[in-house]
């Protein structure tokens, strides 16, 4: 690339990022390689008794419930719950909700299961890379050091009535033991530091009496709860500045949690103050107000849905209140996911960023099944919800109620327009499309994607993230355009790739609009695309829509096309369901377009993926017009 076009990329980030962002990730580059991190986060301090089991015992804050005897919601036992549980005991892990991998009963917590490489445990862990082509994909080892799987012996532990804490608290121990503080693969990111803490502090409140929590024990935990709220606390600008996404709200929360919950650890008055404060700023930055979120993803939407839940539930229970943009922010949340939402499954489009992360499991659903967690969102903000049998969530957070009606988004349209989403929902099918401007970073180059879906069924759907850390072609595939319902020029994303979360010349709306006549619904929106190949490039997409069946009538144009260039239309197909749909395409002049079919990747889980189908509608013009009928 010529020095102008490296000055044009380097000038193009800083207008899209901003010269805070630009001047933080320079200044924390500088401090890392002169190692003032290190001293900033020393490794392996001495041990300190911070807190005592009694003095924690005899704190006047409360958790969602005092303890596992104080708990009286229905017990069931589920045969899947009890598979799950089997196999955490003999060693197997299901990363990532989707990939069962054996780790064995004495996993040392910092090899990869993926690649097998084992991280240095007593490296600072300013000196380990997110990603190196030896080591894998760090996520692989992050994924069983956050401990959300604890939720499954947790609440095997409830519904079958066994005492399984000797097994939380060893593995527990077992990791303090292996990870000495500031040191290794998982002191690398503070969000999975503040999701160990969280749900460390969810064991510590439901084996309140076990006769396994002793003074010893205790001790432990305490001493790497402190140092991990410690490490958060100390590296909080790195995520509310260089990030900027759930990892912030992720990470101030549990500032705020551990500042209420733990008051006596030194700082803790500060945690609690300054956490509270910052997640108020990150939620009203982060959710827009029409309930979107910056991250452009459904799941991580998903996940800040769950922070929020356990804010609200938590503040409540201590009577204590946010900011009013908090409970906001929290019901439009709702309001928008559940408008997205499938009826038969509690699925939701595959769109956006998606690394498998369920937080805090506490029901048998699919992890794609999004029901219970947000039947406990409404319940919190008290909105009204359908899906009463999806309550377990609700029920662990100490707020389930039963009166409570039915409640769902209405047939018709549905316009979002700060994050850019336009629905259409009818009995029998769900019309989602992407339309939007970026004020924020981008995840996919997915603009004017439409994702269809017939009877409960993703028909044409989002192909989805696979793997973060893989090679550069897979993850161009899947976070590039070559993996969604919309337009490429030849093989050209609508952005121009960049490092891993990177992309240059972010495609901006010009207009979008849903329209509601007798027969049909008509969405009517254009983008800013390829403008890194030519600045006056513009997409534009008709979606006609008729009213009661399947059949929908899509017109691409693209203005200023470059007359070397190939307009490709791409329509992505799940295994199977070939048959049920027709697609028809013609060019400006009527002629028809014969379909080039291929093999593509769906991904409908982190870490997974499987063969699909591609159709690829090609012409020399500037304008194609299909039509799809499904049944």
């Amino acid at each position: 690339m010529s020095i102008t076009g490296k000055i044009s990329k380097v000038m193009n980030l800083v207008g899209n990022m901003g010269w805070r962002y630009v001047g933080f990730r320079a200044s924390h580059e500088v401090m890392r390689r002169s190692g003032m991190l290190k001293k900033k986060f020393p490794a392996a301090p001495a041990y300190q008794q911070y807190l005592t089991l009694k003095e924690w015992k005899e704190q006047p804050v409360l958790f969602f419930f005092s303890d596992k005897e104080s708990l009286s919601f229905p017990r069931q036992q589920n045969a899947d719950l009890k598979e799950r549980f089997q196999q955490i005991k003999e060693g197997k892990l299901l990363l990532f909700n989707s990939i069962l991998a054996d780790l064995g009963k004495d996993y040392d917590w910092v090899t990869n299961p993926d690649s097998g490489y084992k991280y240095n445990a007593q490296q600072h862990w300013t000196e380990i890379p997110d990603y190196s082509k030896e080591a894998g994909d760090i996520k692989f080892v992050w994924e069983k050091s956050r401990f959300s799987y604890i939720y499954d012996i947790i609440r095997y532990d409830y519904h079958f009535n066994e005492d399984c804490s000797e097994q939380v608290f060893a593995d527990i121990l077992s990791w303090i033991k292996n990870n000495p503080v500031n040191c290794g693969p998982n002191y690398r990111c503070s969000q999975e530091m503040s999701l160990r803490v969280l749900n460390w502090t969810f064991a510590l409140n439901y084996y309140r009496n076990s006769k396994h929590l002793t003074e010893a024990v205790f001790n432990e935990i305490q001493y790497a709860i402190y140092w991990h709220v410690h490490h958060v606390y100390n590296n909080i600008n790195f995520s509310r500045i260089a990030v900027r996404n759930n990892h912030a709200i992720t990470e101030t929360l549990t500032l705020y949690i551990a500042g209420l919950l733990y008051p006596t650890l030194p700082g803790a008055d500060n945690w609690k103050k300054k956490g509270k404060a910052w997640f108020e700023e990150e939620i009203a930055y982060q959710v827009y107000d029409d309930g979107t979120f910056l991250q452009y993803s459904m799941n991580y939407h998903r996940i800040v849905a769950q922070l929020l839940t356990w804010a609200i539930a938590i503040a409540d229970v201590n009577k204590e209140r946010f900011s009013d943009v908090v409970y906001q922010r929290a019901k439009r949340s709702f309001l928008f996911l559940r408008t997205c939402m499938i009826e038969e499954t509690g699925h939701l489009p595959n769109y956006g960023a998606n690394d498998g992360a369920l937080f805090f499991r506490l029901s048998n659903a699919d992890y794609r099944d999004y029901r219970p967690q947000l039947q406990a969102l409404a319940l919190a903000v008290g909105t009204e919800l359908k899906f009463l049998d999806h309550n377990e969530d609700a029920h662990w957070l100490g707020i389930f109620e039963n009166a409570r009606k039915t409640w769902q988004p209405a047939d018709g349209i549905h316009e979002f327009v700060k994050g850019g989403y336009y629905i259409i929902r009818e009995p029998d099918t769900l019309t989602f499309i992407k339309c939007g401007s970026y004020k924020d970073r981008p995840q996919h180059a997915d603009n004017l994607h439409i994702d269809i879906w017939y009877k409960g069924e993703n028909i044409l759907p989002d192909a989805g993230s696979y793997k973060y850390n893989t090679d550069d072609a897979t993850i161009k595939y899947f976070s590039g355009t070559a993996s969604h319902n919309t337009v490429m020029l030849d093989d050209k994303d609508q952005m121009l790739k960049g490092g891993r979360f990177i992309w240059y010349y972010w495609t901006q709306s010009t207009k979008a609009a849903l329209t509601d006549t007798e027969q049909y619904y008509t969405f009517d929106g254009a983008v800013n695309a390829f403008t890194y190949l030519s600045k006056n490039i513009k997409h534009s997409r008709k979606v006609i829509k008729t009213k009661g069946k399947a059949e929908w009538l899509i017109e691409d144009e693209i203005e200023d096309k470059p007359t070397t260039m190939q307009m490709r239309q791409l329509w992505h197909l799940l295994p199977g369901k070939e048959k049920k749909v027709k697609i028809a395409a013609k060019d400006i002049a009527g002629k028809e377009i014969k379909a080039v079919k291929q093999e593509g990747w769906y991904s409908s889980k982190y870490g997974d993926k499987e063969k699909t189908t591609e159709y690829i509608y090609s012409s020399d013009q500037n304008k194609i017009n299909t039509t799809i009928k499904i049944g």
